[in-house]
C-alpha cells in the first residue's frame, strides 16, 4: 500500500518532532508528502521527504479549501486561511483519508491510501490510440509473411485475456494451408451471395461494393474456438452465467486485434457463414465451438475510418446514447427532448426505405425491408427482423420509438414507414416515438 502523507506544520519544527510524530502514526509506503504551498521549504519537511525517498509536494490554499476536511480547525483556518492543512492536503492529493489527523507541539499529520499509478500521459495515449486506430481491415493486404516471433506475441497478447475463473477456455488454430482456406472461402461467398439476394435493392447495390473477408488475400488465417466446459464442474463465477465462457474468448480476440495493430498487422473477422460448417472443414472436435475466424496480414495503410463508416454504409452510434446512470433509461439528458430539439436542424437522410410494424409478430415479414416490433411480454424466436420491445409504460414505449429510429439511421435508412399492426396504448407511443426519432434523425417518415 502506498501512503500519502498530509502535513501542517510550523515553521521552525524541529525534524526529531516530525519524525516521531510520523512514526507513530505511519505504517507503510510512504510515496508522498504534500503540504500546503510556503511550508515545502521547511527543512524538517524536506528531510522527512528524504528519509522516506518520497516525493514532497505543495498545494496551493485555494486547492485546500475546496477540499471537505472531516475535523476542520477554527484555529487553523485562522491563521493559514483554510479550515485544515494535513486532511486537505491528502485529499487534495487524490487520495483516500485513511487516518485523522493527529497532532504533536507544532506539526499535524493525516494519512491517506494513493490508488495504483497509471500510465504516463505519453503511455496512455498510446493505449487509447492503438483503440483507435484498431479497424476490421478486409482490404489492401501485401503479400508478405507474417514471421513466427511476430504471430506469438500477437497469440501472447491473446492468451493474456482475463476469463471467466481463469478457464481461459480459447484455442487458436492457425491456417496457413490454401486449399482449407479455399473451403472457407466458398463458405463464405455463398452466404455473401444468399445475404445479398435478402437485401432491398438500394442496399444491395450498396452491398455489392463491400468486401467481406479476405481470407486468401492474407498469409494466416486464424480459428478462436472455445471449450464451454474447460475447467470442469466448478469454475469460479460461471455457475449462474455459461454464456461467460464465450464472452471469455471474445475478449481474447479484442487483445489479439490490438496486438496486431500495434505490430501492424490488420484483421479481418469472417462472419459470413455457418460455424458448423467452418468446423467442419476445419476438423474441429464436437465439444469446441468456433468463436472468431480471423484474417492476419500486413497492410498497405491503416484507414482513417472504419470501412462502413467511409462506404455510408453505417455510422458511430454516440457514446452519449449508450450511458444511463442508476437505472435503465435515466440519462443525462432525455432522449426525446434530445430527439424533438435536433428534428429542426436535421440534414435529410437519402437512404431508403424501412416499412416498421408495431405490435406484430413474425408473419409481418413479408419485404425484406419490413422490421416487426413485437411488443408480447414473451420472448418471440430469434430473429433478425424482430425487435423485441415489451415496453412497461407507454413513456418507455416513445423512447423505445426513438432510440429504434435512430438506430435505423446509423444503419443507412432514409425513410421509414410506420405500421401499426394493434391499437394499443403501447403501440401508439412506440409509432409516435418512431418518427420523433426519424424526424430527428433527418429521416422522412409516414403513417398509413
Amino acid at each position: 500500500m502506498s501512503l500519502v502523507v498530509g502535513v501542517g506544520l510550523r515553521s521552525g519544527t524541529p525534524y526529531a518532532e516530525l519524525r516521531e510524530l510520523v512514526r507513530e502514526v505511519v505504517s507503510g509506503d510512504v510515496r508522498l508528502i504534500v503540504t500546503v504551498a510556503g511550508r515545502e521549504s521547511e527543512p524538517a519537511l524536506q528531510q522527512l521527504a528524504e528519509q522516506f525517498g518520497a516525493e514532497l509536494r505543495a498545494f496551493s490554499k485555494e486547492e485546500l479549501a475546496e477540499q471537505p476536511v472531516p475535523t476542520p480547525s477554527e484555529r487553523v483556518e485562522q491563521l493559514v486561511g483554510v479550515p485544515g492543512v494535513a486532511e486537505a492536503a491528502v485529499l487534495a492529493a487524490g487520495a483516500e483519508l485513511v487516518t485523522r489527523k493527529h497532532r504533536s507541539t507544532n506539526a499535524t499529520i493525516a494519512t491517506g491510501r494513493l490508488p495504483a499509478p497509471g500510465y504516463t500521459p505519453a503511455e496512455r495515449d498510446v493505449v487509447h490510440r492503438v483503440i483507435a486506430e484498431r479497424r476490421d481491415v478486409r482490404r489492401g493486404f501485401l503479400g508478405l509473411p507474417v514471421d513466427d516471433d511476430v504471430l506469438t506475441r500477437v497469440l501472447e497478447a491473446a492468451h493474456r485475456a482475463p476469463s471467466v475463473g481463469l478457464s481461459q477456455p480459447w484455442d487458436f488454430l492457425v491456417i496457413r494451408d490454401r486449399a482449407t482456406r479455399e473451403k472457407v472461402h466458398a463458405l463464405a461467398s455463398a452466404h455473401r451471395d444468399a445475404f445479398a439476394a435478402s437485401l432491398p435493392a438500394d442496399r444491395r447495390e450498396a452491398f455489392d461494393g463491400l468486401k467481406i473477408e479476405a481470407i486468401l488475400d492474407t498469409p494466416v488465417n486464424i480459428a478462436v474456438t472455445c471449450d464451454p466446459g474447460r475447467g470442469g464442474r466448478h469454475v469460479l463465477g460461471r455457475h449462474a452465467d455459461p454464456r461467460t465462457t464465450r464472452f471469455s474468448a471474445a475478449i481474447a480476440i479484442q487483445n489479439l486485434w490490438l496486438a496486431a495493430r500495434a505490430e501492424g498487422l490488420g484483421v479481418g473477422w469472417v462472419s459470413f457463414f455457418e460455424p458448423d460448417e467452418v468446423a467442419a472443414v476445419l476438423g474441429l472436435p464436437a465439444h469446441v465451438e468456433l468463436v472468431g475466424y480471423l484474417c492476419i496480414g500486413y497492410v498497405e495503410e491503416f484507414a482513417a475510418a472504419p470501412e462502413l463508416v467511409r462506404t455510408g454504409w453505417a455510422r458511430r452510434r454516440p457514446l452519449s446514447w449508450a450511458i444511463h446512470h442508476e437505472h435503465w433509461g435515466h440519462r443525462t439528458t432525455s432522449i426525446v427532448d434530445d430527439a424533438l430539439t435536433a428534428a429542426d436542424s436535421s440534414v435529410r437522410a437519402s437512404g431508403g426505405p424501412v416499412h416498421v410494424i408495431v405490435g406484430g409478430d413474425a408473419t409481418d415479414l413479408l419485404k425484406s425491408d419490413a422490421l416487426v416490433v413485437d411488443l408480447g411480454a414473451t420472448r418471440p424466436p430469434a430473429g433478425f427482423g424482430v425487435l423485441w420491445r415489451p415496453a412497461r409504460s407507454p413513456a418507455e414505449a416513445v423512447e423505445y420509438g426513438v432510440e429504434i429510429a435512430r438506430d435505423l439511421a446509423l444503419q443507412g435508412a432514409g425513410h421509414l414507414a410506420v405500421h401499426l399492426a394493434d391499437d394499443s396504448e403501447l403501440a401508439k407511443a412506440l409509432a409516435e416515438g418512431v418518427q420523433t426519432g426519424a424526424s430527428a434523425s433527418g429521416l422522412t417518415h409516414s403513417c398509413p
